[in-house]
């Protein structure tokens, strides 16, 4: 007959490893929608409550006669391979919606949870100003730093993710592309037959699309038209400019000096058409990259950037300091009625931290600003930002 001590004991573990495993715990998948709740506003930037999420794979041919716990180590890499163990033995990882053991092989097709304590990277904390609101069709500007769409790591951290949590705002559709540190004009759709449509004028070449970029130097008065081919390497994550006819993609871009103060240049960009970091690329290969493009900046061109007078370098700072201490008064009220409290997972590997590691550095926006889009019959627009103005 078993001990107290040992019952007192056993009913201890039991209590751990639910408080491990899965029971206990609301699970959330992309049915439930983001609530205004879910968001905590920290030093400038909208971070995300940590929450549990069950993500979903199904086993690929190549993935087939792995145990479960070398596919995650060798597939899912980022954590310990401690971790994998732990959280088969546990439950937090399971095939077909069972428990099994660590040495379990997998087969094609079988569906793999895991059930994971999801830490969001930050964003920086600008709104998501609501521009006009059509039956069919909705502009914003979209904030620097924020994805449109649930990707990667970023689910709640959206556009649509904040549409929806603060303006009960869905389903919306993308008409088109803004990569995540651009910022400017975002054309959403209230319905996939209106997205088609517009979806078609661009691909028809029938859609003038028009950006700003603050670009290093003085760039030229007259008019100039790059013509080169971009080639973009997904791995690196970064696209080139190539002049053999052969390599890439063709690409255009129209580019008109709107002012200068002599140390950096607005620009009006006209993309013809719409390759990844075509804006980027060409004005690199003008050799008036984007002030802060940390991806295009060359060692020449940052220098030129950086060699100031001590006047235009207090500038800059000041400019700098407007826009952060901007950006908190748009916060400071919700940062008194965010509560920071969240559940400590003893499995995550994030915890304490709010935000996932490796996303601690502070991050700027782009200075690069959709703002315009025109088509047959319509035109939307979106103010210019406040780094356009060089005073």
């Amino acid at each position: 007959m078993a001990s107290v001590a040992q019952l007192n004991n056993d009913e201890q573990e039991e209590k751990e490893e639910e408080s491990m495993g899965v029971g206990e715990i609301v699970w959330q998948t992309p049915a439930n929608p983001p609530q205004r709740s879910d968001y905590i506003f920290h030093n400038g930037r909208r971070h995300v409550r940590p929450y549990y999420f069950e993500f979903i794979a199904h086993v690929k041919n190549r993935w087939a006669g792995k145990t479960i716990v070398d596919l995650f180590a060798e597939e899912f890499k980022g954590r310990p391979y401690e971790y994998f163990v732990d959280a088969v033995k546990c439950g937090r990882i399971q095939v077909d919606g069972e428990m099994v053991p660590v040495s379990y092989i997998v087969k094609s097709s079988q569906k793999i949870s895991h059930f994971l304590h999801r830490h969001e990277p930050p964003v920086m904390a600008w709104d998501v100003k609501i521009l006009k609101e059509e039956a069919e069709v909705l502009t914003v500007c979209k904030p620097a730093s924020v994805p449109v769409h649930p990707c990667g790591q970023y689910r709640k951290n959206t556009v649509f993710g904040i549409l929806q949590a603060e303006h009960g705002l869905a389903p919306l559709f993308p008409i088109h592309r803004l990569d995540r540190l651009v910022s400017g004009l975002l054309i959403l759709s209230r319905n996939a037959s209106k997205a088609d449509l517009f979806r078609q004028q661009i691909e028809s070449g029938l859609v003038k699309k028009q950006y700003l970029a603050k670009v290093v130097g003085v760039f030229p008065e007259e008019e100039q038209v790059v013509d080169v081919n971009i080639n973009y390497n997904a791995r690196e994550g970064k696209s080139t400019a190539e002049d053999t006819p052969t390599k890439g993609k063709a690409a255009q871009t129209k580019f008109t000096r709107i002012c200068s103060d002599g140390v950096h240049s607005i620009v009006l960009c006209e993309p013809i058409t719409g390759r990844t970091h075509q804006i980027r690329v060409h004005l690199q290969y003008t050799g008036y990259p984007i002030a802060n493009d940390v991806l295009y900046l060359t060692k020449e061109t940052s220098g030129r950037s950086v060699q100031k007078t001590g006047t235009d370098g207090a500038a800059a700072i000041s400019a700098c300091s407007r826009a952060r201490d901007i950006q908190e008064d748009c916060v400071n009220a919700r940062n008194e009625k965010s509560n920071e409290d969240f559940r400590i997972d003893p499995m995550c590997t994030n915890c304490p931290n709010l935000g996932p590691k490796g996303y601690d550095r502070e991050e700027e926006g782009l200075w690069l600003h959709c703002v315009q889009y025109s088509g047959p019959g319509w035109i939307y627009e979106c103010p210019y930002p406040e780094w356009a103005s060089l005073k």
